[in-house]
């Protein structure tokens, strides 16, 4: 009795308006702002460059990274239904809001659809002979543009990605249409919704890894139709876990400058979210060191030649950056407790984390081009990797702010709201 008093005496209420603050508006009109003077610094380095084929590679990594926010918080979401937990109700609505991006993510790719021969091999050849004896290629990619034609033609490419766009999208107007329906039912029906959507979240999962697989594979992988790789589509899926939980937070806290995530972030949930972070953090490492650790020992003449592409002529100094900033610094970092329960200090962690997922991106994709393996070497088109994908992101960024503004931001009938509404002590 005693305690049930003392918890009822420092519970928290939420407020009437559970719209996004006003200040989401600014959020965007900044993002479009930054938008347009990244998309200006882009032109004019195209213009210094005399050619817009980094412009193309650059967008990939845009392409990339916005993906990877808008499909992988449609992911993230559907595990949040399958497993619970009070950070659902935290980031529920902004993971929804992400998947509702997906409209733009689609924009961004048809402009990879119309310039498939300036960005993939297999797309520019069409007489594997003729290629093979001009030079062009060599005999190792001959052999392979031939195996993998009936997969890597441009027509397989566009049918494939329309599917899979057609997949997330049919599951992103599912969710957002049932979490909507759910918003207007009882709470008597809790316990329906929450069966309801690991129903429709469970299978979806498993969908998702194979579309999205598909789709990394076309999209990045077949850049190099030489490179085979029985890990390529988990390494992303775990990516997009590590950017999209960084986003989350970062979300989560600015929006906790005002009503009604003020009330709600308490640091017990956000210290949580840290370690989930740092999961991700680790399973990214153990998969990347893994992979290249196999092949390296292996030293196996048909997977090797990919790494020494981006090993040698001066990419040692990017691959050993990529993994100061994408694993080492985040690692070391999130292991602390303290930082995970400072808003601030967690904020820049996961800011980092963003960029050198784009950074890893760029050592990804630039060392598949010709001009580029085994031959790091200093350009306005270099530039490309950080203007033209900040000019993609911060569009999104803004697209994703009106999309934030749409609904409440707490779900009030979710079970976990009395729960996460308590003093944090009150369980102590």
């Amino acid at each position: 009795m005693v305690h049930e008093t003392h918890t009822q005496m420092h519970s928290k209420q939420l407020s009437a308006d559970l719209s996004a603050p006003a200040f989401v508006g600014t959020w965007r009109t900044r993002a479009l702002l930054v938008a347009a003077v990244a998309a200006v610094t882009a032109a004019g380095l195209a213009v210094a460059d005399g050619s817009v084929d980094h412009v193309l590679r650059a967008w990939v990594v845009g392409l990339m990274l916005t993906f990877g926010f808008a499909v992988g918080g449609l992911a993230l979401l559907m595990v949040q239904y399958c497993t619970g937990g009070k950070w659902g109700l935290l980031l529920r609505r902004p993971l929804e809001a992400m998947s509702r991006t997906l409209p733009l993510v689609f924009a961004f790719w048809v402009v990879v659809a119309l310039n498939l021969k300036k960005l993939y091999l297999w797309a520019q050849v069409t007489d594997v002979e003729a290629a093979l004896k001009s030079g062009f290629i060599s005999e190792v990619q001959a052999h392979c543009i031939e195996f993998k034609r009936p997969m890597l033609n441009p027509t397989a490419f566009i049918v494939v990605s329309l599917i899979c766009f057609a997949i997330w999208g049919l599951y992103t107007w599912w969710l957002n249409s049932l979490g909507l329906k759910r918003d207007n039912d009882v709470p008597e029906n809790t316990p329906y919704w929450i069966k309801k959507f690991e129903n429709v979240s469970g299978l979806g999962i498993v969908i998702y890894a194979l579309t999205m697989t598909a789709a990394v594979i076309y999209w990045v992988m077949s850049m190099d139709p030489t490179w085979y790789s029985s890990v390529y589509g988990l390494l992303f899926l775990v990516g997009q876990g590590y950017q999209v939980l960084a986003f989350g937070i970062i979300v989560s806290i600015a929006l906790a400058k005002g009503e009604p995530f003020k009330t709600i972030l308490r640091q017990t949930e956000q210290h949580d979210l840290g370690k989930m972070t740092f999961a991700f953090v680790m399973l990214n490492i153990y998969l990347a060191f893994a992979q290249f650790l196999i092949i390296w020992s292996g030293n196996s003449p048909e997977e090797i030649p990919w790494y020494l592409d981006r090993i040698r002529g001066h990419w040692g100094v990017i691959i050993t950056l990529d993994f100061i900033f994408h694993w080492l610094i985040p690692f070391t970092l999130l292991l602390s407790r303290d930082l995970k329960r400072n808003r601030k200090r967690l904020t820049r962690v996961c800011q980092w984390m963003i960029f050198a997922k784009a950074f890893d991106l760029f050592w990804l994709i630039e060392p598949n081009f010709k001009d580029a393996a085994r031959n790091l070497h200093f350009s306005y088109g270099i530039l490309e990797y950080a203007a033209v994908p900040v000019a993609m992101v911060a569009l999104w960024v803004a697209f994703f702010c009106t999309q934030l503004k749409q609904r409440a931001l707490v779900q009030i009938n979710d079970p976990h709201v009395e729960e996460i509404l308590e003093a944090e002590h009150a369980h102590a």
